[in-house]
């Protein structure tokens, strides 16, 4: 019974992956049959040199050369490379685009996605399901598919050629054809299963990577770097074994068609040597059969080669909708003035999971204006509660609700982000200039406004001494600049945004007392004074706040 279930639950996921293909493909099928013609014509023209082969053997048997056969057999030639180079140039423009296309909604899903469902992935694995993934989807669409129908044309119109000359001969050639079929088909679900562990190892080695080059200070602290490269060379290994087992699986399934196929011709050329020897047939008619008997057996063999490539298709099509299946964020329009906005929450409740509740009935109201620090210890719930606050996190329970003087009210959702601005923990600064990471907060701004969110900061000290100024290009995670200084690039970079709501999730750790009130003290002044939620270990930041709350053991004081 189990099996039946997961039979049809097979058949089910391939049709959805098949309508899934279908609807990524559609805005691309005119090049796709461009792609397919040109094919298909090099198909058509491969055979009419075979007969024009035969008239011209056959007449040179008779003592006759007909010049004009041989010219229009150049003339062939020279077309079928045209279309060949033809065929090679839009396959590259549409693999390329296609390609793009995918990647482009993978990473649009990705970002619009819930930040809690993302965060159930690795970024290796979202790297590879990106890249390697995506590039075997379109690989598939563009070229696998394609070749697919163009050999089924090629065999049934050689197959009809070779019927026409000697039918015996036709269908033994094409009998061959369902054995090929049902040898894929035994091959299929290994070749699956095989794909999919690939993929899978392959996430994990990037996974790795990605992890250990992210985090190279840790390795070299810890001096574990033959240890990092051992479980580099582990992980490899793992990969290894399973491309090992499905190239495998492919050579083993290629093989016995091979061997088929080999029987099938040599079987062609006895027939056809007996019939010549009888005067039953020319020397041509000799020539096309065997040229149109592997032209039947040929498209027969690729066929059953592109059994990986379909296998690729499938896998990785099931990998991307996976991410698609991700529910996208909730965006609403905002229906209120957002000059002052101010958060309340009502009976809030959130656990990672069901014993490990973080906030327990949460009530809390941060009015218009208001400047609010909350303290606690480490891990007790307070950068939780900014990102329920911020809608990356939906609650278990209860009510967040953002308002404003004019007592209107819009519920929290990834829309109500318009109304904050934050400066998160951490380096979280982008490779590019210092300019670039601060037009992130508004990409419209002014040099002015640039300049003032930079004083505002206290960044302006050492922008100024660095050789081109705002324009110094820094590396991934801010290298080049210290951590204090990529700290006040994050505070100008919010502070840009002129947003009603301000988040300062530590943003003041890296900075010394002096600069730390200078930026304090600025926030302080903004007319209209923004409302300001401050998380922090520093008492001198609870100075400037009007009041300080304080989470403990789920609850808030």
């Amino acid at each position: 019974m189990n099996k039946i279930i997961s039979k049809l639950s097979q058949i089910k996921n391939k049709k959805e992956y098949f309508h899934w293909l279908f609807i990524y493909s559609k805005p691309y099928i005119p090049k796709i049959l461009l792609v397919m013609f040109f094919n298909i014509m090099a198909t058509v023209i491969s055979i009419l040199m075979a007969l024009l082969s035969k008239k011209i053997i056959d007449s040179a048997q008779g003592g006759n050369i007909i010049l004009w056969a041989i010219g229009i057999y150049l003339l062939m030639i020279f077309v079928n490379v045209a279309f060949t180079i033809a065929n090679g140039v839009v396959s590259i423009m549409l693999n390329e685009r296609f390609s793009f296309g995918i990647r482009k909604q993978v990473y649009e899903k990705i970002i619009n996605a819930h930040w809690m469902d993302i965060k159930k992935y690795h970024t290796g694995d979202l790297m590879t399901r990106f890249t390697s993934d995506a590039g075997n989807v379109a690989d598939g669409i563009v070229n696998t598919i394609p070749t697919i129908i163009e050999l089924l044309f090629e065999l049934i119109a050689t197959f009809a050629t070779l019927f026409y000359y000697e039918p015996l001969l036709a269908i033994f050639a094409i009998i061959l054809a369902p054995i090929a079929a049902l040898i894929s088909y035994a091959f299929a679900h290994k070749m699956h299963k095989y794909q999919k562990k690939v993929q899978e190892s392959e996430s994990a080695y990037r996974s790795f990577v990605q992890e250990s080059l992210a985090n190279l200070l840790i390795v070299k602290a810890f001096t574990i770097e033959d240890h990092s490269v051992d479980k580099l060379t582990n992980l490899r290994d793992e990969r290894f074994k399973w491309v090992l087992k499905r190239a495998g699986v492919g050579m083993a399934s290629s093989s016995v068609l091979n061997m088929a196929f080999q029987f099938g011709y040599i079987a062609a050329f006895a027939f056809g040597a007996i019939q010549l020897s009888n005067n039953s047939i020319t020397y041509g008619t000799m020539s096309v059969f065997l040229t149109l008997v592997n032209r039947i057996q040929a498209p027969i063999i690729s066929l059953a080669s592109q059994l990986p490539k379909i296998v690729s298709i499938f896998t990785s099509a099931g990998r991307i909708i996976e991410l698609e299946e991700i529910q996208t964020e909730e965006k609403q329009m905002t229906n209120i003035e957002s000059n002052t906005v101010g958060v309340k929450l009502q009976d809030v409740s959130f656990g990672y999971n069901p014993k490990d509740i973080v906030l327990d009935n949460v009530n809390l109201d941060i009015k218009p204006g208001e400047f609010v620090g909350i303290v606690g210890e480490s891990g007790i719930g307070k950068t939780t509660l900014v990102r329920l606050i911020m809608s990356f996190m939906n609650q278990n329970n209860g009510l967040i609700t953002f308002y404003n003087e004019k007592d209107q009210h819009e519920a929290a959702n990834a829309s109500t982000r318009e109304f904050i601005s934050y400066v998160p923990q951490g380096n979280t600064l982008f490779s590019g200039t210092i300019l670039e990471n601060i037009k992130m907060g508004n990409m419209n701004a002014t040099d002015e406004e640039i300049q003032t969110a930079i004083n505002m900061a206290a960044a302006d000290s050492f922008i100024n001494d660095l050789p081109m100024g705002v324009n110094t290009v820094i590396g991934e995670r801010g290298h080049g600049i210290s951590e204090g200084q990529a700290q006040r690039v994050a505070i100008a970079r919010a502070l840009i945004r002129k947003a009603p709501f301000l988040v300062l999730d530590e943003a003041t750790s890296a900075l010394d007392e002096n600069t730390e009130i200078k930026v304090l003290e600025g926030i302080k002044k903004l007319n209209p004074r923004p409302t300001c939620l401050l998380i922090t270990h520093r008492r001198s930041v609870l100075d400037y706040c009007d009041r300080e709350i304080k989470i403990d053991n789920g609850h808030i004081y």
